[in-house]
């Protein structure tokens, strides 16, 4: 199989959403590379090998190598656009990497110790308000993922971007605009059954 955060492309000339669904119509992906020190460039893709690629959760926040007719750069995806109704690919951005910058990408949330916290012991539900977060930091010290620490959450408590452990040198991007952009990332509710049942 091949590496699944390489993806390989075509340089293309056309431009525009006639030539896009040109492209579609072959089973290919249109794409595009913008960032850094290079022009933006149209790219296509393999569908197949991008539905491959997706299936991994690690991709969208992974350093990648698009390969573009034989010539490796580095990225992260930024954008894919997904048909409404039927499991296709319509489009994919990805951004180019400098290791020397800070780049934003959005990163999974773990959420762990769910089913053993405090406050489901006694009954009450987790509401997840978030699934991933948007980060700050270098390219090397990007993490795949940030876990979520449930155990001691008790019922009517909530977890904020706060009060999230991250890996050294990774910030959350929304908490540099104010502490009013603390947000909820899940918090443990009382259930309905409960409720009831103490009324």
């Amino acid at each position: 199989m091949a590496n699944v955060f390489e993806f390989v492309a075509e340089a293309r000339g056309t431009t525009g959403s006639s030539a896009a669904k040109v492209v579609r119509r072959l089973g290919k992906v249109p794409a595009v590379i913008y960032g850094g020190d290079g022009a933006p460039e149209m790219l296509t893709l393999d569908h197949n090998e991008v539905v491959k690629h997706l299936a991994h959760e690690a991709v969208y926040s992974h350093v990648l190598d698009v390969k573009i007719d034989g010539k490796t750069e580095k990225a992260v995806l930024k954008h894919i656009q997904r048909h409404p109704a039927r499991p296709q690919i319509l489009h994919m951005d990805f951004m180019r990497v400098d290791a020397s910058h800070k780049l934003k990408v959005h990163v999974p949330l773990h959420f762990i110790n769910e089913a053993t916290s405090v406050g489901v012991k006694k009954g009450g539900v987790v509401n997840h308000t978030m699934a991933d977060v948007e980060v700050l930091c270098m390219p090397s010290a990007l993490p795949e993922f940030i876990e979520v620490d449930l155990a001691a959450v008790d019922v009517g408590c909530t977890i904020h971007l706060s009060d999230l452990v991250l890996p050294q040198g990774v910030e959350i991007a929304a908490l540099l605009h104010g502490a009013e952009h603390d947000h909820p990332v899940a918090q443990i509710v009382k259930s309905k059954a409960a409720a009831e049942g103490a009324e």
